[in-house]
């Protein structure tokens, strides 16, 4: 039975009258918390940065590559993450997930103990290495549960508010991981955020179902889920039971994608993006303390509101993208114009360096990251796209993609403060690549609609 024809079914054996539930909701909230800590737990070795230099003695090249070594991981772990979930599905494989990663944190805090016999570069950038490798498969499992939970209409809104969840993470967590360190250490925010981390794992697996099998879901929510393109049964991996899906080539697939223009002009938009991303992520509050002289707790709280504008701007831009769809615009143009115009606003970044007063600074960061927030609709194109039987491969190699940008921001950046001494061609690179997106999104992403896998 069809996941359409099942939500009918059910749909016809109540009254008509009948309100629906909003369970998906309550899935989405907590897709938006989960997301907020993983996102707190890649920024702590940027707000504990400036401590650990002055307690360790890294240069600049050593914090790029400590910076960079979760992207490694992370890169190099997504073919095999989307595998977990299409094989075992998004439950079992993302409370893993979290309770992992979460672990790898907090041993973070340990790494003055293994200074006698390994130097801290060394012991943090495996700890820091093997938080991306758990992490690897958080973001394909959002775009999984958000393509099985949200119609094609909301699913713009939805991705966009699990994806804003990055901004509203440095919002709350930058000047509390800031306080923590300056009155407390840096060792208790690698301890907090990994038994945050842990409990949030166990609720997880508590309320996770998908929509065919959630208790609490009636069958009017079904059928809205199910008649507007939603995914109902691609929750969990018992899915694979319960349709005769035929054998998966994964290599045959991912040629498939990789070969599609459609999906190289993502995969290109989705990099540069990143280069945004993870210069907030890494070097940001470095820049705020080391080119414009704050101190860590300032830097924590100048820190937050660009965060705060571009989690604005991360909510507005799916909602304007949804708006357009329902206004009868095509999927192409919806999805399409906030990247482009956001991406747009992004290039304002660059103007820092010729500017002085701080709160100059911060506006024009704000500012950027509004626009990088309208722009971050990439997982809504993922969900939009990716072939029904293979949503977390897909998923994957698009996070793949992206996050390469982990390797080469946190790096590239370390090599021109090494060379230059000012951030100022650091901050040239990074807003040249939201121009990057413009041209990938207008040049080569052509119509916008989901992909059919080939036969073997």
């Amino acid at each position: 039975m069809t996941s359409t024809s099942h939500a009918a079914s059910l749909s016809q054996a109540v009254p008509a009258t009948r309100q629906a539930s909003r369970v998906r909701y309550g899935i989405l909230a907590l897709l938006f918390i989960i997301t907020t800590i993983n996102y707190a737990d890649r920024a702590t070795l940027s707000i504990t940065g400036p401590a650990l230099r002055g307690e360790f003695g890294f240069d600049a090249v050593q914090m790029g590559y400590i910076f960079s070594a979760f992207s490694w991981a992370y890169v190099a772990a997504q073919i095999p993450g989307g595998w977990l979930l299409d094989r075992y599905g998004a439950r079992r494989v993302y409370a893993v997930s979290i309770c992992l990663w979460s672990v790898f944190t907090a041993l973070q805090a340990t790494v003055g103990l293994y200074a006698g016999m390994v130097s801290a570069v060394v012991s943090l950038f495996v700890l820091r290495f093997c938080v991306g490798l758990a992490e690897s498969p958080a973001f394909p499992a959002n775009a999984k549960v958000v393509a099985s939970w949200f119609p094609t209409k909301e699913r713009g809104t939805a991705s966009a508010i699990f994806n804003s969840a990055q901004y509203f993470a440095a919002v709350v967590f930058t000047p509390l991981m800031a306080g923590l360190t300056h009155w407390l250490g840096w060792h208790h925010v690698y301890l907090w955020m990994g038994a945050l981390g842990i409990v949030l794992a166990a609720v997880w697996l508590k309320v996770i179902r998908s929509p065919a099998k959630h208790p609490s879901v009636n069958a009017e929510e079904l059928a809205h889920i199910a008649d507007g393109g939603g995914l109902v049964h691609m929750g969990e991996g018992e899915e694979a039971r319960d349709t005769a899906k035929p054998k998966q080539d994964t290599r045959a697939h991912l040629r498939q994608l990789l070969t599609d223009r459609m999906m190289v002009g993502v995969y290109l938009g989705q990099f540069s993006i990143n280069v945004l991303t993870y210069f907030f992520l890494t070097w940001f509050p470095v820049y705020l303390v080391q080119e414009r002289h704050m101190s860590i707790l300032k830097a924590g709280f100048m820190a937050s509101l660009p965060a705060l504008c571009g989690f604005l701007g991360g909510v507005l831009g799916g909602v304007i993208s949804d708006w357009m769809i329902r206004r009868g615009h095509s999927l192409t143009m919806a999805r399409k114009t906030p990247i482009v115009a956001g991406m747009l606003l992004s290039v304002s970044m660059i103007f820092c360096n010729y500017v002085d007063s701080e709160w100059l600074v911060v506006g024009l960061m704000a500012l950027a990251f509004f626009g990088k927030g309208i722009g971050a609709l990439g997982w809504a194109v993922v969900a939009d796209t990716a072939p029904k039987e293979i949503i977390g491969l897909s998923g994957s190699l698009f996070n793949m993609f992206g996050n390469a940008a982990g390797i080469v921001t946190p790096i590239v950046i370390g090599y021109i403060l090494k060379t230059t001494g000012s951030f100022n061609g650091a901050l040239l690179f990074v807003g040249l690549n939201a121009l990057v997106t413009v041209v990938a999104y207008l040049f080569i992403v052509p119509e916008i609609k989901r992909i059919v896998l080939k036969a073997a």
